[in-house]
């Protein structure tokens, strides 16, 4: 049975954030076109290193030395699908954290079939919409709110809204934080999961690593739009919250059930 996690507070989402900021985890990116450019800058803004080939050839490479991989389904052409399958293989093979958003997983059969194949792969976080989890996992309404995490996701599951739903097949958590704001600009969802992915590396149980991904991306979104007249200037004031809020004022705003 899944139980709320109680041992989450506010040391340890600021310990995990100052950690993820020493380390600069290197992530390596196989994502949508649309996403690339806003996912390049919030890794960068919050601390790590983002790396975005998708080129066979030298996928092998990348997956090798970097800390984390993405795996995002939003324009999943064929040079994507093949260099996901050697990515994801090799991630595996070494015991490197990588996750899978798939992204309007829902919208056809041929996407739908890419992420159920990734999904018995094995990822280590799953991060989508109340949608993308109900076509994914087969349930009529999937909120996760207090119910079981899915029998063939050994991993953590992060279903994103205005709550934010996590869980792993032991424990789940909800974050509070953020913005209505952050649904106006594009690649948000995107750009979480690879930021999620990056804290999986950490020293730390996998659902606290991503509580406090999704905490800093929360409050860098409330931080953002008391400074934003709207979604353009809310994107730019995103990333330089991202790049300034500290461990402590993590530790401190963060809003857990």
């Amino acid at each position: 049975m899944v139980v709320h996690h109680s041992a989450i507070d506010g040391k340890r989402l600021a310990d995990c954030v100052d950690a993820f900021r020493r380390r600069r985890p290197h992530v390596h990116c196989i994502t949508n076109a649309v996403a690339q450019h806003f996912t390049a800058n919030v890794l960068l803004a919050a601390g790590a290193t983002p790396s975005m080939t998708i080129n066979r050839s030298e996928i092998s490479d990348f997956v090798l030395t970097a800390d984390a991989l993405l795996i995002n389904l939003g324009t999943m052409d064929d040079e994507r699908s093949k260099a996901s399958a050697i990515a994801v293989q090799v991630a595996s093979a070494i015991g490197k954290p990588w996750a899978m958003d798939p992204v309007f997983a829902h919208a056809s059969t041929s996407r739908l079939q890419i992420a159920k194949h990734l999904l018995r792969k094995g990822p280590d976080l799953v991060r989508c919409n109340a949608t993308e989890a109900a076509a994914l996992f087969a349930e009529s309404s999937f909120e996760n709110n207090g119910q079981e995490h899915p029998e063939d996701l050994k991993g953590c599951l992060a279903i994103t809204g205005e709550v934010d739903h996590l869980s792993t097949p032991e424990t789940n958590v909800a974050v509070h934080n953020g913005s209505p704001l952050m649904d106006r600009v594009t690649a948000m969802g995107c750009a979480l999961t690879a930021l999620a992915v990056g804290f999986l590396p950490l020293d730390e149980e996998p659902i606290v690593c991503v509580a406090a991904a999704h905490c800093l991306f929360g409050l860098a979104g409330e931080t953002a739009v008391v400074r934003s007249s709207g979604p353009g200037s809310f994107a730019s004031n995103f990333l330089d919250a991202l790049h300034t809020l500290s461990g402590e004022d993590i530790g401190a705003g963060a809003q857990l059930s």
